[in-house]
């Protein structure tokens, strides 16, 4: 049963908002227990699995390296609207290729031929300074970046390129407008776009292109059915498409059975791939009931329980807004007023303009 969405949100700013902390939340939750089995999990935790957060990374809620992704897709993307406005340009590829190194410096690690510009206010930010098992393909790609954004010269279909695409869909909805007739081409892209810069496979990137469309059709008040079946003629025109679209066609399957969750999930993989991560994800957000039932199953399974956690948390904010997300996984969210800061920032945006004379928002996203 596909959760509706609570008539309590107080507007989009609301949904961007939720989007970026229910991502960050099921990040959190699913980030103590990534390495290990359900069986494992459920021995530790009890029949329910892990429903709180657990000591992880020196804390709890601490957030892993998806969350911090995500934080830099959207200060790649908000640099690139910044650009726009000073310089007239408006690709958003190379700015966003430049965050993603600036993750980097923030895992100690350079990009062998590019000197990445580490000015800006996400960079300053000590918290994000910190390894949280950051994915090597990830690594890899960036250190390996040759300046020139595009499809990464691996074949890895990885689930770190979608993870963190979601900010693409938000940003993309405060410009809608301005899409023109086919608007849904240009997130597809974009998303695609975030995930190849690391990601080469086209599972590894066409799933990107699905899950920003999904969040954005969300923010229109579609259902999560009627997103995914607006997202697929996208896909589905794209050469390498078949195993996303076979992952996502089980996951619908799956949520219409009477199968037991943690069977369903089983069937579905494991996550450390991004068609597998995506359709896992798809599948707790069409069954659960609630935000806090969805990402406790996107976390109780083999495998990659924080990108599940992650993205799962992203399609139910976008969806069920911040009043759907329980009290008590907000108050220990490491980098809480971050996130909030950068979701409001990605709805705001679409009302900077040459002229704004706001110094401190240039040294917040300079786009020179």
């Amino acid at each position: 049963m596909e959760a509706t969405r609570s008539e309590l949100n107080s507007g989009p700013v609301d949904l961007f908002t939720a989007c970026l902390l229910g991502g960050a939340i099921g990040d959190a939750l699913g980030g103590a227990v990534e390495f290990m089995s359900r069986t494992a999990i459920l021995n530790r935790f009890g029949p329910e699995g892990i429903t709180d957060y657990a000591e992880a990374y020196g804390g709890k809620g601490k957030i892993t390296d998806d969350t911090q992704m995500t934080l830099f897709t959207a200060e790649g993307l908000l640099r690139g609207q910044m650009r726009g406005v000073s310089r007239g340009l408006s690709s958003f590829d190379h700015t966003v290729a430049n965050a993603y190194l600036r993750w980097l410096a923030t895992q100690g690690q350079e990009c062998y031929e590019v000197t990445v510009d580490k000015s800006g206010w996400l960079f300053q930010q000590d918290e994000l300074h910190n390894q949280r098992a950051p994915g090597s393909t990830c690594l890899s790609a960036l250190r390996h970046y040759s300046g020139e954004p595009g499809i990464a010269a691996n074949d890895s279909k990885g689930c770190g390129g979608v993870m963190r695409v979601a900010p693409v869909g938000l940003f993309w909805w405060s410009f809608k407008d301005l899409l023109g007739d086919n608007p849904l081409k240009r997130v597809f892209d974009d998303g695609c776009m975030a995930a190849a810069i690391t990601h080469g496979h086209p599972s590894g990137y066409l799933t990107g292109g699905v899950l920003a469309v999904v969040i954005f059709e969300l923010l229109a008040g579609k259902s999560l059915s009627e997103a995914l079946d607006n997202a697929k003629p996208l896909l589905v025109a794209e050469p390498g498409h078949e195993e996303t679209a076979a992952a996502l066609e089980h996951a619908d399957t799956l949520s219409q059975s009477a199968q037991p969750h943690h069977e369903a999930i089983r069937e579905l993989g494991e996550g450390w791939v991004a068609e597998e991560a995506l359709a896992i994800s798809v599948y707790c957000a069409l069954v659960a009931d609630s935000f806090e039932q969805g990402i406790v199953l996107a976390v109780n399974h083999d495998g990659d329980s924080d990108s599940t956690g992650a993205i799962t948390g992203n399609i139910l904010g976008a969806h069920l807004g911040l009043r759907a997300i329980p009290d008590r996984w907000l108050a220990e969210l490491e980098l809480r007023p971050v996130i909030e800061a950068v979701a409001s920032d990605l709805w705001t945006c679409r009302e900077w303009h040459s002229y704004m004379g706001d110094d401190r928002l240039w040294a917040r996203y300079p786009g020179g």
